[in-house]
Formats: C-alpha cells, structure tokens, sequence
C-alpha cells in the first residue's frame, strides 16, 4: 500500500504537467497540499503500489484518466455555501426573474446537488418555483446519483441551517427534511423541477437557453484558454438580461466577454446587456 509520504513534490508537478498535455486540465493553480491529499487518497482506494503505477496508468488509459479527473474535482460543496451569494439572488436576481413566465436556471457542475436544492427553496420561498426548471449538470455521474436521492448527512443539518437563515431565511430549515437516523432525505417536492444529467464543461454544447447560470468554484480548475470557452459556451446559454453567477475567486473582468456583460452585485454575479 502506497504510503503518504511516497508521493514527492516534484512527482506532483510532473502529474500535474501530464494531466494537462493529455487533457487540458489545468491544476497548475490549484492548492498543492490539497491537490496531493486527493492524489494520495486516490492511490488508497485505487491499490497503487508506487507513484510510477499511477502515473503509467494515467497516460495509457483514457479511461482511467477520466476517474481521476473526476476524483481530483469532487467539489467540496454544502447548502447556501456562501450565504451572502444566496442572499443576493434571494432579493435582487429572483425578483427580475418572477416576471419571465418559465424561469430556467442551470447549475453548472452542481456536484452533489445542494446548491441546486438550496436554488429550489430560494424560488420555493419566493413564489416562483411552479414556474421554473433547474437543470443541475456535473461531469461526474457519480455525484448526480447522490443528488438524485436527496439524501444528506444529519451532521451536516446545523451547519446549513445556519447557511439558510444567513442567507435571508425565514422558516425552519427542518421544514425541507425528514430525518432518518444518521441522514435527511430532503422532501420530495424539492425535486420536482430538478432536471439532473451529465454535462462536460470542456467538450460538450449548449443545450438550453437559460436567464440564470451559476457555475462557483469550478472554473478555478481551469486555465484560462479553458475558461474563455466555458464563458462562451454560458454567453451562448444566457438569453439577453440574464445572469451569470461565479465563485469568490471567479472573474469575467478579464474575459474577453467582460464587455458583454455588467456586475451587478460584490457576490459574483453579471448581468447580459441587450444587444439586439
């Protein structure tokens, strides 16, 4: 078994060189110690003996590539992560919204899916979920599964319940659940406008017109040649006045789309311009 230690700095740089030459990912921003506790614990679960067998596995197998891309951005996420984000689409985007007669919200790289259920109560509480879809789309159709149930760690409940009330919330968090011994099921009405599918960022098209996209945190990932695609492919997504809603440390002002596009609020979020 492949102890932590084995795994060198530099042995981390030439994997993260071959990860992009093969595919385009780019982790060359990406934390170092959080990128070498992912690769380390994909050696654990994975049974690589040395470095050197990962490492000749990732370069000749396509497949396997594809898992450990997928391993490596596993979102870490939780409901109304980033209060303060929710608290903005709550009071300033959702109202501009109520007054389309079908609001589609797509939640780009969704993960688990609590950020698209947390877009569910958000709409719920506002009166407006009877007339929207969210479309929740991640590369990895592991993590969809887990959405799909709607089934969440009792632990995690405290931490978003206190995620919800900050984010402008008024009724009692409980209200959305059933707790089962150590989990949640979250009520089954919550999925009733949830559209959930695989959707790779990198390669795959636009297959909706939507007034609101929220993709946080995942971009970071990326290099920036990568991005400027996504940022197309979302440009190419978002009808005339709609909006775009990106992580802390995600940016258009760069972009060359930026021109396109005006800030709404200090939490992410753009705003198309009309340019009919």
């Amino acid at each position: 078994m492949l102890e932590p230690s084995i795994i060198k700095d530099e042995e981390v740089e030439y994997l993260i060189k071959d990860v992009y030459d093969m595919y385009g990912y780019d982790f060359s921003e990406y934390s170092r110690a959080s990128f070498k506790r992912r690769v380390n614990r994909i050696c654990l679960i994975d049974r690589f003996t040395s470095f050197a067998e990962l490492r000749y596995t990732i370069l000749n197998d396509p497949e396997y590539l594809k898992r450990f891309i997928e391993e490596i951005t596993v979102n870490v996420t939780e409901m109304f992560r980033d209060p303060l984000f929710f608290k903005a689409i709550r009071e300033k985007i959702l109202p501009q919204l109520g007054t389309y007669p079908l609001i589609r919200i797509w939640v780009a790289g969704c993960s688990t899916g609590e950020e698209a259920y947390s877009i569910a109560i958000l709409l719920k509480e506002a009166n407006l979920y009877h007339k929207s879809l969210i479309y929740g789309t991640d590369l990895n159709p592991s993590v969809l599964e887990k959405a799909r149930s709607g089934v969440f760690p009792l632990q995690q409940m405290k931490l978003y319940s206190e995620n919800y009330i900050a984010s402008g919330g008024k009724k009692d968090f409980s209200d959305y659940y059933t707790a089962n011994y150590d989990s949640v099921k979250f009520d089954k009405s919550l999925q009733e406008k949830l559209i959930l599918s695989t959707h790779n960022l990198v390669s795959d098209s636009s297959f909706n017109s939507f007034q609101l996209i929220i993709c946080r945190n995942v971009l970071i990932y990326f290099d920036r040649g990568l991005q400027e695609r996504v940022f197309r492919l979302f440009d190419n997504s978002l009808e005339n006045l709609g909006f775009l809603a990106l992580g802390a440390k995600e940016t258009l002002r760069f972009s060359k789309l930026d021109e396109n596009y005006h800030q709404v609020d200090d939490q992410r979020i753009w705003k198309k311009l009309d340019h009919n």
